[in-house]
């Protein structure tokens, strides 16, 4: 019988490991091409000749300088001190990475078993060969396993935004906003925002059915929750934006009242991005009833399958750009202002159509008083869609968003007065059909009463404008006229030695305003503090919003008892996952 030759960790410069059979034979394995030798072979000379011919020093390793790295001789270990993943590592992490694409794309999850590992397997067998197929076959690519890793990611990206809450030297802002997926199960959606190292960071906080009612207090239940199974007390929080629904805000909701009564600290603001639902509560009877014939025009059209046919033929026919019209819908803003413009634009072509399909809507739609008062409202409502568009962005804080608002609501008066000379130069398609002083006059009393009410409501609801003067530093405490800060003010010092350094000014023109006094927090913690305070709070849900596009990804009709909580936070987080963590705590589950 032949001598067993031994492993010497010398061999590591070589870049081999050592695997051991059943038998104790120890074998030496490659770890650049995972090729295994015999007991034979586990000397220097043919160790090194298998490095220098086949591999040629990898990209000019050099040799020596291999030789005193110490290297245990446990295969995995090895291939670490190397940054050499093994086999199993290897596996894992493909499996990983895949079920984060997966996420990331809102694919189901039996897309990797019925689709991807097939074709990989498949397109490897024919360009790369058997011995390649054979590796991805192990790939762990289950629809079960699939799910696993999602869940394992969620959790990690969830810990790594609950360890910087807990870490914001501030108080944290939220949104709220609640919506109904395809399944009709309403789903609560929640972002944070708050600082870390030295910047605002949003984030994606969690998704959540409420499982029976809708009511202020099941919000406020579910809200308060998740907090206290994580171990956070409610104080972090210093303020909740919602959506405006009557049962989640409203000052004598039960959502506000229990959280003034748990917490009284925290302030609740209205999201300032659904300007539309209070015009459209502020219309006059007459613009009201244009408004319901539209949408009653437009349900014929496309809530009957042969009518949105023959709509869509007659126009190809006349050869009429607009073929299909979107669905009106309450709670999305954007499609009520698009409607009304493509109404207007197509109001020939549609009454065409209403005749040709004899349609009871005919007498209504053709009125001349009700096309007048829709030009009114499509250039209203295209006014509204681009107020809000200028807010529809990440990192709007409610100082920007109360001056577009205060912009917008000064332009009033100057509309009222140019409406009183008869001239509607604000309003071009009303400006395009208005032919007669009669029609002039008639429409321009209107315009005048609705808009001025219109101007009313926007004060009191959204509280246009009302950061203080004694506060306005916080928006350029270098043009800041100081006189307008009291005496008695202890950050008035601070203030004064701020606009004295030449190079905070430098600062202050090249950085976002909420960086700019996240830099200053170690310099003047007090001024950076009451700036930050202000500009944290959320001024609109438009982030949930994005987070219910993504959910009609994930709850369609074929998965609508699907929970989706884990997989659409990997998907729209901006955290990644610690993989290389993750990895590293399964294969000692596995050791156990």
């Amino acid at each position: 019988m032949s001598k067993k030759r031994k492993w010497d960790d010398d061999y590591v410069r070589y870049w081999f490991t050592c695997t051991t059979d059943v038998d104790g034979t120890q074998r030496p394995q490659c770890v650049l091409c995972n090729s295994i030798f015999s007991n034979a072979d586990l000397r220097p000379s043919k160790l090194s000749d298998h490095f220098n011919r086949q591999h040629g020093g990898v990209g000019g390793h050099d040799l020596s300088s291999l030789k005193h790295v110490p290297t245990p001789s446990d295969q995995s270990e090895t291939l670490k001190a190397f940054g050499v993943a093994s086999h199993e590592d290897a596996l894992l992490q493909a499996s990983y990475q895949f079920a984060y694409l997966c996420a990331k794309e809102k694919n189901p999850h039996t897309i990797a078993e019925k689709l991807v590992k097939p074709c990989a397997l498949e397109i490897a067998q024919i360009v790369l060969g058997p011995d390649a197929q054979k590796k991805l076959q192990q790939v762990p690519l289950s629809d079960d396993v699939i799910h696993s890793r999602i869940d394992e990611m969620s959790q990690d990206i969830l810990q790594q935004v609950l360890e910087d809450i807990k870490a914001s030297p501030l108080k944290v802002g939220i949104q709220l906003a609640e919506t109904t997926d395809m399944g009709d199960c309403s789903q609560l959606m929640a972002f944070v925002r708050y600082i870390k190292e030295r910047e605002i960071i949003e984030e994606f906080l969690f998704c959540e059915p409420l499982q029976l009612t809708m009511k202020g207090k099941d919000v406020f239940g579910l809200f308060r929750d998740f907090f206290l199974k994580h171990k956070i007390a409610l104080d972090v929080c210093g303020s909740v934006c919602t959506d405006g629904a009557s049962s989640m805000l409203g000052e004598n909701s039960e959502f506000v009242a229990c959280v003034k009564k748990e917490a009284p600290h925290i302030v609740i603001t209205h999201c300032l991005l659904n300007p539309h639902e209070l015009v459209t509560k502020t219309l006059p009877t007459k613009l009201r009833d244009a408004l319901f014939t539209v949408v009653r025009v437009i349900n014929f059209i496309k809530g009957r399958a042969p009518n949105h046919r023959l709509f869509q033929a007659f126009f190809e026919e006349i050869g009429i750009e607009y073929s299909v019209l979107l669905f009106h819908t309450e709670m999305r803003w954007l499609s009520r202002g698009q409607i009304l413009t493509h109404i207007f634009e197509m109001y020939e072509e549609i009454n065409q159509f209403l005749h040709h399909q004899s349609s009871n809507l005919v007498d209504g739609f053709e009125n001349r008083e009700f096309k007048v008062h829709l030009a009114y409202l499509a250039d209203l409502f295209k006014h509204l869609n681009e107020l809000s568009a200028s807010m529809q962005r990440t990192g709007m804080n409610t100082v920007s968003a109360r001056e577009k608002l205060s912009a917008f609501v000064r332009k009033f008066p100057f509309w009222l007065k140019r409406i009183e000379k008869r001239n509607f130069t604000n309003f071009p398609f009303l400006e395009e059909i208005i032919v007669s002083d009669h029609e002039a006059a008639s429409i321009a009393a209107e315009i005048t009463q609705h808009l001025q009410q219109v101007s009313n409501f926007f004060h009191g609801y959204f509280s246009v404008g009302d950061l203080a003067e004694a506060s306005k530093w916080i928006l350029d405490p270098f043009l800041f006229n100081l006189d307008f800060v009291d005496d008695g003010y202890l950050m008035k010092t601070d203030l004064a030695e701020l606009r004295a350094s030449g190079q905070i000014l430098m600062e202050f023109e090249t950085m976002k305003l909420e960086d700019f006094w996240c830099a200053q927090f170690t310099v003047f913690p007090s001024l950076a503090k009451t700036a930050l305070e202000i500009l944290i709070p959320f001024a609109t849900t438009y982030l949930c919003e994005l987070g219910f596009s993504s959910l009609l990804h994930f709850k369609t009709k074929s998965r609508s008892c699907f929970n989706m909580s884990d997989d659409i936070r990997v998907a729209i987080s901006k955290k990644v996952p610690r993989f290389s963590d993750i990895i590293e705590q399964k294969l000692q589950q596995k050791s156990l």
